[in-house]
C-alpha cells in the first residue's frame, strides 16, 4: 500500500515521520487482543510514520520479555506495503519482573546481553536505534554508555540514544559515545513539562528529542482536554481533537522534537499523525506553553 506524505524530520543520517509510534500499550496491562494489535501497528504504518519505539521491557507477564519487539517484528514482516523507511527504536537496561514492578541493570555486560537479545527478537543484523532505558544508581553512567558504545562500534546497533537523563547525562553519554549521541527520550507533554530544560539541551545539540507520554500517558491520554483548557480551546476553535493541538505544540517547540504517542486502537494512531500537518500560530503557541 502507498504510504500518504507526512512531515519528516531529520533523526541522525535518517529521516523519519514527525509523529513516531510508542508499542508500549499494546503489550502491558489492558493491552489489546493480537490481532487488533497488529492492525493498530499496520495503521500507523499506513498513515506514514516511520518511526516505532519500542523496550524490552514492554510485556505484562513474567516470562515474556520482549513481547513488544516480537509483536512489531510480526506486524512488519506481515504488513503489505514497503517498510525498508521505518526505523524501529528499542530499549535495555529498565526490567519488569512480572509483578508490576520495574527495576533498572545498567551493568555493562547485561546491556551487551539485551541488546543481542533485542535484535534477535526484532530480525535485525543491526537494531536501528538503541537506547539505554534508566540510570542504574548502582553503576556509573559512563560504564552503561560504554556497553552502549561497544554496542555501536561492533555494528550490533546502528544509532545509540539514552532515556530519562538530565542535562548533565546527555553530555557525558554524548562525550563517551564520541559525539555520536542520536537521541535523548523523555517524558513530556502539557502535564508534565519539566524535560524543558533538557529538550532545549537536545535542540542545542542537534540531537532528536523524543517526549515519551506526550499526550499524558495512558490514563491522561484521553482527557488532555478536560485537564488543559487552553489546548481544548484551540482545539473547538480548529475543529480537531486536543490530543492533536498537544502534538502540534510539541512538534512546534523544536524541529529535534519528535512525540511518539503510543496508542492500541488504529483510530488512536490515524489521530495521532494528522498532528503533523497542523501549523499553530504564535498566539496560540504562547496561549499553550503558558497554561497549567
Amino acid at each position: 500500500m502507498e504510504r500518504p506524505p507526512a512531515q519528516q524530520r531529520t533523526f541522525g543520517p535518517r529521516t523519519v515521520s514527525a509523529i513516531g509510534f510508542g508499542g508500549m500499550p499494546i503489550s502491558i496491562e489492558g493491552r489489546p487482543d493480537e490481532e487488533r494489535a497488529i492492525a493498530t501497528i499496520h495503521a500507523a504504518l499506513d498513515a506514514g510514520v516511520t518511526l516505532i519505539d519500542t523496550a524490552d521491557a514492554y510485556h505484562r507477564d513474567a516470562g515474556e520479555v520482549g513481547h513488544n519487539e516480537e509483536l512489531i517484528a510480526r506486524a512488519l514482516s506481515s504488513y503489505g506495503g514497503d517498510t525498508d523507511a521505518v526505523l524501529v527504536a528499542t530499549k535495555g537496561g529498565h526490567l519488569r519482573p512480572g509483578d508490576g514492578s520495574w527495576i533498572v541493570n545498567g551493568r555493562p555486560e547485561y546491556l551487551k546481553q539485551a541488546a543481542k537479545a533485542s535484535a534477535r527478537r526484532l530480525g535485525v543484523e543491526a537494531i536501528g536505534l538503541y537506547q539505554f532505558h534508566r540510570p542504574d544508581p548502582e553503576v556509573p553512567y559512563a560504564d552503561s554508555i560504554g556497553a552502549v558504545r561497544d554496542l555501536l562500534d561492533e555494528g550490533v546497533i546502528a544509532m545509540a540514544g539514552i532515556s530519562n537523563a538530565t542535562v548533565a547525562q546527555i553530555d557525558e553519554a554524548n562525550e563517551v559515545l564520541g559525539g555520536r549521541l542520536a537521541s535523548v527520550q523523555n517524558q513530556f507533554s502539557p502535564a508534565f513539562r519539566s524535560s524543558l530544560d533538557e529538550l532545549e539541551h537536545a535542540a542545542a545539540l542537534g540531537i532528536a528529542f523524543l517526549p515519551w507520554s506526550p499526550l499524558g500517558g495512558i490514563r491522561g491520554a484521553a482527557a488532555v482536554g478536560e485537564r488543559h483548557a487552553a489546548f481544548q480551546t484551540v482545539a473547538d476553535a480548529r475543529g480537531v481533537s486536543p490530543q492533536q493541538i498537544a502534538l502540534a505544540w510539541e512538534l512546534a517547540l523544536s524541529p529535534v522534537v519528535i512525540p511518539i504517542p503510543g496508542a492500541s486502537r488504529p483510530a488512536s494512531v490515524q489521530d495521532s499523525v494528522r498532528a503533523a500537518e497542523l501549523e499553530l500560530s504564535a498566539d496560540e503557541l504562547a496561549a499553550l506553553s503558558s497554561a497549567d
